[in-house]
């Protein structure tokens, strides 16, 4: 058999999908299960990223201090079994701010509620191993105020790719800041009816960013706003959208996070213990919002963290009683089509330890939920069940650029939410595709991927795309298999052959694809 026949055969053959190491195990009663990443950072962990190579980049939780870690999966893909490494440290420090994967694969971070670096920005090269500080106009941000500057600003990637950022001490009333990921520069956003200083942010499937004002004036309580990306131009703008039957905002002007449900509805947890649904219309019309679950009492919302999970509920924790020192939290999960449509919130499993500061959340690409709570132990949360279905990304093709990096199309690359929430403190946005390897010997290697084509939400059949580049190794042994994966729900496992051949081949599958090997004439060569 030539070597050209051969390589069809390969990757006509039938394939079975390798699913059991990515996915949650079941429990009893139809929740989750917590269990601790079995080796200590290097110290106290507070915010996390996901990093575009399916490592985790997590800050120390020190309020003076710049230091980063690594957790990297072991080599089956467990981040329970990870390891943790040092990276660069930050020129500033910081604690509560603005933080993005931004679309090329850089971590972006601003402001700090705390720390050296309120009225700064920087962004971080993880394939450099390098912090950049930005220079920010003067004028746009008040760095003489207190708090100074962004501070603890929320934000979020919009779908041009830029930031769209809510500095606490901005220069006009309502403004907000605009940071180009191309060009690296800031510039004055659009303004909202009021400062957006403690709201949370969600992004809508319209690529709309739904907030619910948070202010003690009267003519504004109980409003909410959307930031339409499309309108001035392509330079967006707020509009003023429904009114919510409930109170979201405690006496502090404190609330909760927020996710996007499979369902499209929008599900905000507020400071005072109530919840909210926000079904969206779609276009600049105004949505509607229901009141949801109550939470379970004594358990209020304000500065804490949820995750929308692959099987479609959300885990989210609650400070319990008054403010004290080891703070009380619980942590449960909401299901929305139980008692549909107000859905249904049931304790999970104890946590055992409320102590430490902020808890902090992150979606892993093996289904789990990394948590973080100011200790050298971060614990993970299994969930039950299995993948929302209408999460599945699909691999639809496979190709060489003229730099030697792979350009992959398909669909569902970016999820049915943005991830983990936490509101203006802290953003862990994890809704864009990764790669990874699998051998048939078991062992999972990462790609890393940048340029996503999408950074919107529950893109459904939409085609996609992302560039990546090959990892030095596959590791393991036998036939290959590459997956996408976002916020933990896989696509069905397509082959990839070892050697990269120069030609074009598609076949038919569980996933159709095309993949083509064309590039300068040269075979590819993938060892492991």
């Amino acid at each position: 058999m030539n070597p050209i026949s051969r390589l069809r055969f390969w990757l006509l053959r039938p394939v079975p999908i390798i699913a059991a190491v990515f996915m949650a195990t079941s429990t009893c009663m139809g929740l989750g299960s917590w269990t601790n990443v079995i080796n200590a950072a290097p110290g106290s962990v507070e915010l996390m990223l996901l990093l575009s190579d399916g490592t985790v980049m997590a800050k120390d939780a020190g309020t003076n201090s710049g230091a980063w870690y690594r957790l990297t999966p072991d080599s089956h893909g467990s981040y329970i079994k990870g390891t943790w490494s040092t990276l660069a440290p930050m020129n500033f420090t910081r604690e509560f701010y603005s933080s993005a994967v931004l679309q090329d694969g850089r971590v972006f971070v601003a402001g700090g509620e705390y720390g050296t670096g309120g009225g700064t920005a920087e962004v971080y090269d993880p394939k450099a191993n390098a912090w950049t500080t930005l220079t920010v106009p003067p004028g746009l941000i008040c760095t003489n105020c207190g708090p100074p500057g962004f501070s603890d600003a929320g934000s979020v990637v919009l779908s041009n790719g830029n930031v769209l950022i809510a500095p606490v001490s901005i220069a006009s009333s309502g403004g907000t800041v605009v940071f180009n990921s191309v060009s690296n520069t800031f510039s004055a956003g659009p303004s909202s009816a009021v400062n957006q200083n403690e709201a949370t942010w969600v992004k809508l499937p319209d690529d709309s960013i739904l907030t619910i004002d948070p202010s003690s004036n009267p003519s504004f309580l109980n409003s909410s706003e959307r930031f339409i990306p499309s309108l001035n131009n392509g330079q967006g703008a707020w509009i003023a959208d429904a009114s919510l039957p409930v109170a979201m905002y405690n006496s502090s002007t404190e609330t909760g996070a927020g996710v996007l449900l499979p369902d499209g509805r929008a599900f905000f947890i507020g400071g005072n213990g109530q919840t909210a649904y926000y079904t969206p219309s779609g276009n600049t019309n105004k949505g509607s919002w229901t009141i949801g679950p109550t939470l379970v009492s004594p358990g209020v919302g304000w500065d804490e963290p949820a995750a929308m999970m692959m099987n479609g509920k959300v885990l989210f924790q609650t400070v319990l009683g008054p403010v004290q020192n080891p703070q009380p939290r619980g942590f449960y999960e909401m299901d929305p089509n139980v008692n549909y449509p107000v859905g249904t919130i049931t304790e999970t499993p104890e946590w055992g330890d409320n102590s430490g500061t902020s808890h902090i959340m992150l979606n892993l690409p093996d289904g789990n939920v990394l948590v973080s709570y100011g200790s050298a132990t971060v614990r993970v949360y299994q969930p039950d069940g299995i993948p929302v279905a209408a999460g599945k990304p699909t691999v639809a093709s496979i190709r060489f650029n003229p730099d030697g990096s792979l350009h992959l199309t398909g669909t569902r690359f970016n999820g049915i939410s943005q991830g983990s929430s936490f509101g203006d403190d802290a953003q862990m946005d994890s809704n864009y595709p990764l790669v990874r390897f699998i051998a048939g010997s078991g062992e999972v290697t990462y790609a890393r991927t940048f340029n996503w084509s999408s950074t919107s939400v529950q893109t459904s059949n939409r085609i996609v795309s992302t560039e990546f580049t090959m990892p030095g190794s596959i590791a393991g042994t036998g036939a290959v298999q590459l997956q996408v994966v976002v916020n933990g729900i896989a696509s069905d496992p397509v082959p990839f052959p070892r050697v990269l051949a120069t030609n074009t081949l598609t076949f038919s599958g569980s996933s159709s694809m095309g993949i083509d090997l064309r590039h300068c004439g040269r075979h590819h060569h993938i060892s492991g």
